[in-house]
């Protein structure tokens, strides 16, 4: 067999691919409605850290052509005469929504890829489904009924397509929520792709658009039937991937096993300004223990923590002040007192009084996985204290999980925590804080 042949029969193997999107609408809002049926039909905006920019709109809001990432001053006037409903992000809520929905996804196919918070990959392929649009249909009805949010399904033989598929799901309602490209014609499929415009194709950034409009590559459809040997030589392998991707051959397989993060970062801009040293090390101990918390998650241990702080770059009437420090730590460990410890002395290394700082944050490297650890036989490290360790913030952890965050904290994390950011508008943790639990009247 020639090696075109070859090529041509791995392109056909994975032309056969079924794979499914399944893409929560609006999630944010989607998760506020959840539990306040008063404004199902309201138009809702969702607000980003310290409220600053929209990060989440209702269809509603969408017709008021409030865009993604619109400073909320900029449409103050817009929200008090639609009476539109704003809520601060609600992180905690919306993860646990997330899980859930998930779950039920699980229940569809063993191979699910959650790709981002609302977003979730089936492969379909071996599962010999009759009548795809129906299956969509039903993991539709399903994820509403069990967790009151409603997605779009998109289905294709490559992700790319899944993509444009749910995109065009939203923008056309005579569709139901499901769209099936998996077996149409190349027809058909055109005319879909040349709907969508370049800068919408997954994969596509702002500079890669630029470069091909230039061009006349303007659609999905004319980066579909670009010569490949001209993609390849100016956006690479990995432009020449998104157009096989485009022409239904699977480039992109479902990932399901996540590799350990090499770097776990923690870093916020405060709700005020603040200048004394107490308010930073409250802020960094709070920062350090949450990255603690995903460092024990993915059974990791690391030695080295990078602290920073920072000013407020756009306040032209204050002096301006930056710097970081990265601090060593003996033996591999992942116990929260001890990187907090670590990091509080590099915090006091880096801070000068006088200066009012905005933001300063974490990032914890030089990461092993946590059974690699070795005995140091002469040395103050002892496995034993690690493992005695280790079942302390095995409990404490679960403490947290089962009751909501900070259940158990440490007390340099503060207990006012006058720096934390912005959120006058933050609707209950209603699944959970078991404070918060939604009441009925």
């Amino acid at each position: 067999m020639t090696k075109i042949a070859r090529l041509d029969e791995y392109k056909n193997m994975l032309r056969s691919r079924v794979i499914a999107l399944i893409d929560c609408n609006n999630f944010y809002v989607s998760c506020e409605r959840v539990f306040d049926a008063s404004i199902q039909t309201r138009p809702v905006i969702v607000l980003s850290n310290n409220d600053g920019c929209v990060v989440a709109r209702s269809n509603e809001v969408k017709k008021l052509g409030v865009k993604m990432g619109q400073p909320v001053f900029e449409i103050e006037n817009l929200i008090k005469t639609h009476n539109i409903h704003v809520f601060s992000s609600n992180y905690s809520l919306y993860a646990d929504m997330s899980n859930r929905v998930m779950t039920v996804l699980a229940q569809f196919s063993p191979t699910l890829e959650a790709y981002s918070i609302d977003e979730a990959f089936l492969d379909l392929t071996d599962l010999n489904i009759p009548d795809l649009t129906l299956f969509g249909k039903e993991v539709k009805a399903k994820v509403l009924k069990f967790t009151g949010i409603p997605v779009s399904v998109g289905i294709a033989t490559s992700k790319t397509l899944t993509k444009i598929a749910s995109e065009i799901v939203k923008k056309n309602p005579e569709y139901e929520g499901v769209l099936d490209l998996s077996f149409c014609s190349d027809e058909l499929i055109d005319e879909c792709l040349s709907k969508v415009e370049i800068s919408d194709v997954w994969g596509i950034g702002p500079q890669y658009t630029k470069f091909l409009t230039g061009y006349g590559i303007t659609s999905a459809r004319d980066l579909k039937n670009a010569n490949e040997n001209w993609i390849r030589r100016h956006l690479t392998v990995v432009g020449n991937r998104t157009v096989l991707e485009l022409r239904g051959v699977c480039c992109i397989p479902i990932a399901t096993d996540y590799p350990p993060k090499k770097g776990i970062g923690r870093a916020k801009t405060f709700g005020k300004e603040v200048s004394k040293h107490s308010d930073l090390e409250e802020s960094v101990a709070t920062y350090i223990s949450r990255a603690a918390e995903k460092l024990r998650e993915q059974g990791s241990v690391a030695t080295q923590i990078t602290v920073f702080v920072r000013t407020n770059s756009f306040n032209k009437n204050i002096p301006h002040y930056s710097n970081s420090i990265s601090v060593r730590i003996p033996y591999p460990t992942s116990f929260t007192p001890d990187l907090i410890k670590y990091a509080l002395s590099g915090l006091k290394l880096i801070y000068i009084e006088g200066y009012k700082y905005k933001k300063a944050g974490v990032y914890i490297t030089k990461i092993i996985p946590e059974e690699f650890i070795q005995p140091d036989l002469f040395g103050e490290y002892s496995i034993i204290e690690h493992h005695r360790q280790s079942r302390l913030m095995l409990i404490i952890d679960a403490l947290n999980r089962i009751y909501g965050r900070d259940t158990i904290f440490f007390a340099v994390q503060g207990l006012k925590r006058n720096w934390r950011m912005r959120q006058f508008r933050l609707s209950n943790r209603f699944t959970t804080n078991i404070d918060e639990l939604l009441t009925v009247k």
